[in-house]
């Protein structure tokens, strides 16, 4: 994933990040209840809400309304230094959907693009919270997280993500004693791109050798970034979505660290803390071009539940990460994910596996930081420290959301495998474009579940035709399977391919509604069901 951390226009009250707290505008965060699943049933988060992230909060000197940021430059005057700054600013509460353009309604989020008041606010980014000061932490493994969403009204050039990142559950306001916000103003955010944009970091303003943005007026970036581990479960429009495992190897396992110079993963893009392309499954790219979009099997048109289920070796929270699995529920129907259309190349793989990230990276031609960064076990052993759900809409002015709707690098063959990743022309995704003529975009979240594999939806399981070849690709070997060799220091060896013989291999699957592979599984392991659509070699 490539992201460009989002920032809000705002012509009056520019949008900053700081650590005290000021008294102009009560925080009032937006319920926002959620269901905790066990295969007994499910149970209602009533109390939970969403708070918005400090960086489009409105920052002026305490006491007074003198901003304390303007545009994409800092208030020399205020802020003399980073911890001077931190001491003297006020962070604000936010009126959420006037100035933000963010409501919730029972259990939907609605997440506006653009929203014009006194102000001009683009995009925004929310946290879900377990309580007024705390993010709600989720620990995936052995679980499975669902959604229902509604893309219809984003198309090319914008993003509404879904996502997990390794947070602090306070904001960081226990370890820095110049955060005085915390959880509650939305501080303490970081990703596997160790966002220099960031305007308040570990407590202190980020600057110091803050530069402005060339191209964007409302952005700039600071000596220093902050970095930990991210589980992309949901990047898309209405022309592509991609799911994408992004491991770092940050201080506990992931976790947030405050980075500079190419721990910053700059200029040496894959020399830093993170893996920033991580390992993506996106359907189009991956050669199914009939699966996800308007009017297809996944129909972008209409809303849609999104399930994501993380599988680990030994069926507990403590086990090792083997396998990210993706289904969707969509008019009653169970929608298997596509599988790889690329025969000859690649194996028909339809989840993210060890294997399926090696052969990747050496079909596509990719640089393995997956693998580098520690590949699944490593992004494992970050979930299972908890992290931090986030809500965005953003649009792109780094690489104008090429990397998931168009053809990337746009230099490139869209017929070679792993360039085409969706429809949209490679001119499209323009910020200053997209927020003049997509201004009324949005995406709507709801319907958010968590819980034991299996236990959050229910629908009648499809099987999924053949995808016709993408155009332009002939397959090498007559479309026989190829043998593959593993990308550089991958870390769990792999473990869902079918063994020899139509017997499947440990942590494989081996039953459920509308499998079709092997059954018996190898020496050692027993088929033990996970639920209806899911029994593991275990």
């Amino acid at each position: 994933m490539l992201r460009s951390s989002l920032f809000v226009s705002l012509s009056l009250a520019a949008a900053s990040l700081a650590q005290q707290v000021g008294n102009y505008t009560a925080e009032s965060q937006p319920r926002l209840p959620w269901q905790e699943c066990t295969r007994s049933g499910c149970t209602n988060k009533s109390s939970a809400s969403v708070t918005l992230d400090a960086n489009w909060r409105w920052v002026h000197v305490t006491g007074n309304y003198t901003n304390c940021y303007t545009g994409n430059t800092w208030n020399t005057t205020v802020c003399t230094s980073n911890t001077q700054c931190a001491s003297r600013c006020a962070l604000e509460g936010a009126n959420y959907q006037q100035t933000y353009g963010i409501s919730t309604s029972g259990n939907a989020l609605t997440l506006k693009f653009v929203t014009k008041g006194e102000n001009t606010n683009v995009g925004s980014r929310v946290y879900l919270m377990e309580s007024e000061s705390k993010y709600q932490m989720f620990n995936l493994l052995n679980k499975e997280f669902t959604f229902d969403v509604d893309v219809s009204k984003l198309p090319c050039g914008l993003n509404g993500a879904l996502y997990f990142v390794q947070m602090d559950q306070d904001g960081g306001m226990s370890k820095y004693s110049g955060n005085k916000a915390g959880a509650k103003y939305g501080t303490g955010y970081c990703d596997s791109q160790c966002p220099r944009d960031i305007k308040y970091i570990n407590g202190e303003a980020n600057s110091e050798g803050w530069n402005a943005s060339p191209n964007d007026a409302n952005a700039g970036a600071g000596k220093y970034g902050t970095c930990c581990g991210e589980m992309d479960i949901w990047e898309a429009n209405s022309i592509s979505t991609a799911y994408t495992p992004h491991p770092c190897k940050t201080t506990n396992d992931g976790g947030q660290q405050r980075c500079t110079g190419q721990e910053c993963n700059t200029p040496d893009r894959y020399g830093g803390l993170c893996d920033p392309d991580g390992c993506d499954f996106n359907s189009f790219r991956q050669g199914d071009r009939t699966y996800y979009g308007n009017g297809l099997t996944v129909d972008t048109s209409k809303k849609m539940t999104v399930v994501t289920q993380f599988i680990t070796d030994n069926n507990s929270t403590t086990g090792t990460l083997v396998e990210i699995r993706r289904l969707y529920v969509q008019d009653g129907r169970v929608i298997p994910n596509s599988k790889t259309n690329f025969p000859g190349l690649l194996d028909p793989s339809d989840s993210i596996t060890e294997k399926f990230c090696d052969d990747q990276k050496r079909a596509f031609g990719d640089n393995p930081s997956f693998q580098n960064q520690g590949g699944l076990a490593h992004m494992g052993r970050s979930l299972a420290k908890g992290h931090v759900l986030v809500l965005s809409i953003w649009d792109d002015y780094a690489a104008q959301m090429l990397w998931l709707d168009s053809n990337y690098p746009t230099d490139g063959d869209p017929s070679k495998p792993g360039i085409a990743r969706g429809t949209c022309p490679t001119d499209s995704g323009n910020p200053k474009d997209v927020e003049t003529n997509a201004a009324d975009s949005q995406v709507i979240f709801s319907n958010i579940k968590f819980g034991d594999i299996g236990s959050t939806y229910s629908g009648t399981p499809i099987t999924l035709p053949q995808a016709p070849l993408p155009p332009g690709y002939n397959p090498p070997n007559g479309g026989n399977p190829t043998t593959t060799t593993a990308a550089p220091t991958p870390t769990v060896p792999s473990t869902t391919t079918a063994a020899p013989g139509a017997t499947q291999t440990k942590f494989g699957q081996c039953g459920g509604v509308g499998y079709s592979g092997p059954t018996q599984c190898a020496a050692g392991t027993t088929c033990t069901a996970i639920n209806q659509f899911y029994s593991q070699c275990v």
